[in-house]
């Protein structure tokens, strides 16, 4: 059974930092790349960063560029996302996922196979 469970979110002030990591199984972690996003209220769900376990590209989108840095422990089989800098905008559900065959375009990421459930992750003003 494929699994990718999200932990580390909560609550932050604005300028704190926080790291996420999404804990996978049930699949060949080395093949697949490993994607964050996130879904603010109201809005909708956005590519956050991407990183591929086969050959450690990494791919981010504009708006986290410079604060938040994915990287992956492939022999614990966990992808972490490190959030330095945080703002209030960066409020929203964080989500990883899995694709077999993931295409990053102008900072979204497509052809996940596999979603977590999600971790909440509040950015106080």
């Amino acid at each position: 059974e494929v699994q990718l469970v999200e932990s580390g979110g909560g609550l932050v002030q604005a300028g704190g930092s926080l790291r996420l990591s999404c804990a996978a199984s049930g699949f060949t972690f080395d093949d697949y790349a490993i994607g964050w996003f996130r879904q603010a209220p109201g809005k909708e769900r956005e590519g956050v960063s991407c990183i591929r376990n086969s050959d450690g590209s990494t791919y981010y989108a504009d708006s986290v560029k410079g604060r938040f840095t994915i990287s992956s422990d492939n022999a614990k089989n966990t992808v972490y996302l490190e959030m330095n800098s945080l703002k209030p905008e960066d409020t929203a559900v964080y989500y990883c996922a899995a694709g077999l065959n993931v295409v990053a375009v102008t900072g979204d990421f497509y052809g996940m196979d596999y979603w977590g459930k999600g971790t909440l992750v509040t950015v106080s003003s």
